[in-house]
């Protein structure tokens, strides 16, 4: 029995909304059945078990945010640190739009299932290897001052803007209700690193 293209969505945004709320390990086949309004055994049929529609959930998760967000428009931009400003929003606010998908990819990368690992290393372990090497190729552009070791300089924005990304995670539990003051306020403070990182902060002597 072929899956129909508006079957297939409609099942993946019932069992996306189950999986985000639960979690893998504490989602149930019984549980993502009832979500999408299809037997177990349909469930089964489809998708073989929860780990293949966990997998292909995934998929279906980095394929939308992908067509939307356009990684690759990166090195258009002609200001490294301007568009870490415009990506950085673009991204939160396609993730405000999507609440569940932002929850399913953050468990994937932050908190990896016991029983998923060895896949989602696998099938996923070249986006975490290549997740900044557009952002990399943009930096590239930036002039350093005399001395300052290019691809250190580039790690310290990296970890910089993990470290905002982590924060905002262990922040902000409802994404869709988020506070538009808590969003400009986090962006004006990780702006302000990055002026720090930009400028340098210990005064030349005289």
């Amino acid at each position: 029995m072929p899956l129909q293209l508006y079957e297939r969505e409609e099942i993946f945004e019932a069992c996306l909304s189950v999986f985000a709320r639960h979690g893998y390990k504490d989602t149930s086949t019984g549980m993502l059945a009832e979500a999408a309004g299809i037997s177990k055994a349909l469930i089964f049929h489809h998708f073989k078990s929860k780990k293949m529609l966990y997998l292909s959930l995934l998929d279906h998760c980095f394929e939308k945010a992908s067509e939307e967000l356009r990684v690759g428009t990166i090195p258009d931009y002609r200001d490294f640190f301007e568009a870490i400003d415009a990506y950085s929003r673009k991204k939160i606010d396609y993730f405000r739009k999507h609440p569940d998908e932002i929850k399913l990819i953050y468990e994937v990368f932050y908190s990896t299932p016991e029983e998923l690992k060895e896949d989602i290393s696998k099938k996923y372990g070249y986006r975490l290897a290549s997740k900044y090497e557009v952002w990399e190729r943009l930096f590239d552009k930036v002039p350093l001052r005399s001395g300052v070791d290019r691809k250190h300089a580039f790690e310290l924005i990296v970890i910089t803007l993990e470290h905002f990304e982590n924060k905002f995670v262990a922040e902000v539990t409802d994404l869709s209700a988020v506070d538009d003051d808590y969003i400009e306020n986090m962006f004006k403070k990780m702006n302000e690193f990055c002026v720090m990182i930009r400028q340098g902060i210990a005064q030349d002597d005289a």
